[in-house]
């Protein structure tokens, strides 16, 4: 099927794992239109006016929530801002009655963060709006991954071929996880990078290469994708010190002479600066850092457009059954 030809057809975005590699790329290209809205001296797209998108983030966010916010209302959509901590859940109400109360008011997408994995899921099994993953537990990241794999595409042209590597704390990263399946889907050769203590439970099941060594393959590398050290995740000593770990795996500017020139350097933020990277590399002429930034306004612009185009369509395929069993 041609790309011109290809029909959205998913209501939710849940993560990247079950997409195809054809709806991963029709993502992107859609995000690629959505681009230019933000170069107009009126930055408005009527898509989704009319339309009501609630950010019910239960974890910290600076980025991705606001990206959220500023894409829906670049689309024209109504926004509600939900904190934990001034709503009812405070009071003991369930995540599930927000949810519904919320849904009462007439919203048509919910974007959410939870710290417990599968939250997204049972959300979209239980409402009638379309729910979008804004990270969930250890699970995934689906819209982060996508604008890192935009980003990536826009600067190289095609991820097939490219040596990737994502470096740090695997095992407690949703981003890691949702990058190595959008990734791997559009050909690229995906390599973990960090201590063993790092690493996920059954790695080797993973369509991945694993390095306890960032040496050893930097070289080779047209992208390194620096993770955060999440401490607050974090049960124990995964390593013996925060200097030992920036020693070994650490992205200075002695090391990034050993690295490619044209390599991306990118980060998911935000950056515990000197242990994961340098300034002057996270700053530096390689980083793409800021551009990914950037590039997660137009993908998330274009996850709200298609969910919404998803949800409309099984609206129609609905109502059409219904006449025909009239």
């Amino acid at each position: 099927m041609k790309k011109n030809q290809f029909i959205w057809k998913r209501k939710h975005l849940l993560g990247l794992r079950s997409l195809s590699r054809e709806e991963i790329e029709h993502i992107l290209d859609t995000a690629k239109g959505f681009e230019q809205i933000s170069t107009r001296s009126i930055k408005k797209a009527p898509t989704l006016r009319g339309k009501v998108v609630v950010n019910l983030f239960f974890e910290d966010s600076t980025r991705t929530r606001n990206s959220f916010a500023l894409a829906a209302n670049r689309l024209s959509a109504d926004v509600i801002e939900f904190t934990q901590k001034s709503s009812s859940v405070s009071k003991g109400e369930t995540l599930l009655d927000t949810a519904k109360n919320l849904e009462a008011m007439g919203i048509d997408i919910v974007v959410i963060r939870h710290s417990a994995g599968g939250v997204p899921k049972f959300l979209s099994r239980n409402i009638n709006a379309s729910v979008v993953n804004a990270g969930d537990g250890f699970c995934e990241h689906p819209t982060q991954a996508l604008l890192d794999t935009y980003t990536i595409r826009e600067i190289k042209g095609s991820l097939e071929g490219l040596k990737i590597a994502i470096v740090g704390d695997i095992a407690h990263s949703r981003v890691a996880r949702s990058d190595i399946y959008a990734m791997t889907k559009l050909g690229a050769q995906v390599i973990l990078v960090g201590p063993p203590t790092l690493m996920p439970a059954k790695v080797e099941q993973l369509p991945v290469k694993v390095s306890y060594s960032l040496d050893d393959i930097l070289g080779e590398l047209d992208v390194i994708n620096m993770l955060r050290i999440q401490f607050e995740r974090l049960g124990s000593n995964p390593f013996p010190s925060i200097k030992e770990y920036s020693h070994y795996f650490g992205l200075t500017v002695d090391r990034m002479k050993k690295a490619k020139k044209d390599i991306l350097v990118m980060h998911p933020g935000p950056i515990n600066r000197g242990l994961e990277m340098e300034s002057e590399v996270a700053d530096g002429p390689n980083s793409v850092i800021l551009q990914q930034v950037k590039n997660g306004l137009a993908v998330r612009m274009a996850v709200l457009f298609l969910v919404n185009q998803g949800a409309m369509m099984r609206q129609k395929i609905k109502d059409r059954r219904e006449r025909l069993e009239d």
